[in-house]
């Protein structure tokens, strides 16, 4: 009982701690993201994103261990992890940099948070339209392939408990076999430390193991299944 009254306590500590942050850097996003070169507003965004991962260290006791870093290329790639949190939002961030999310476009109108994320060109979709959500993957993904950055794809569509896959959606594959770049696949274990739909996080170890990039050349189909076989095999 005390455990988890001390976790409650240190959890609001903490969304009031990010909310702190979150404020002032997106009213300076806000007014100046217009008129800053695009790697200015990463670097804001960094800034903001350091003090989240800090917080999240210091009053969560979120440790982060990563397995297979040395996988990571040195060129811009698609990364399809699975999804089970809010954590890899941001913690995939810090890991594969600079890179955007496909998220849910509901999530730009959320004020000060959502006009960083506007900033840096997340590419935001409409759930509901798949049609359409798939022509703005492919269209926009490929856009931030060319300017240097990588694409963050969570192909399950929404969160899903730990040990639990959903089906893939194969937006990522298309655009990965459109654009002739490296797929990184990643597996995590983060809503065991983090729970969706939970007001308390932590504390223990947000575990991702990164697995060698699957270069250019399967079919998207053959490309999805191979993503998710490996995805469900570390059983994370």
């Amino acid at each position: 009982m005390e455990a988890t009254l001390n976790s409650r306590i240190r959890s609001k500590v903490f969304d009031i701690a990010v909310v702190l942050v979150t404020i002032p850097i997106g009213i300076l996003l806000g007014l100046l993201g217009p008129i800053l070169p695009l790697n200015a507003r990463f670097w804001i965004v960094k800034t903001w994103r350091h003090c989240f991962t800090f917080f999240e260290h210091k009053i969560l006791g979120i440790s982060i261990e990563i397995v297979g870093s040395e996988h990571i290329p040195n060129v811009p790639c698609i990364i399809i992890s699975n999804h089970q949190s809010a954590w890899e939002t941001v913690g995939l961030q810090s890991i594969f940099y600079p890179c955007v999310f496909v998220l849910k476009e509901e999530l730009l109108k959320i004020p000060f948070f959502g006009w960083g994320l506007k900033s840096i060109e997340m590419i935001a979709i409409d759930r509901d339209s798949s049609k359409t959500a798939f022509i703005k993957v492919a269209e926009q993904g490929s856009d931030r392939l060319r300017k240097g950055i990588s694409v963050v794809i969570f192909p399950e569509g929404t969160r899903a408990d730990p040990g639990f896959l959903l089906p893939f959606q194969i937006g990522g594959a298309y655009l990965a076999s459109k654009c002739n770049v490296p797929v990184v696949p990643v597996a995590h274990n983060a809503g065991r430390i983090w729970p969706r739909g939970s007001s308390v996080k932590g504390p223990g170890t947000v575990r991702i193991v990164i697995g060698k990039p699957i270069m250019p050349g399967l079919r998207a189909t053959e490309l999805n299944a191979s993503i998710e076989s490996w995805i469900r095999m570390q059983n994370l």
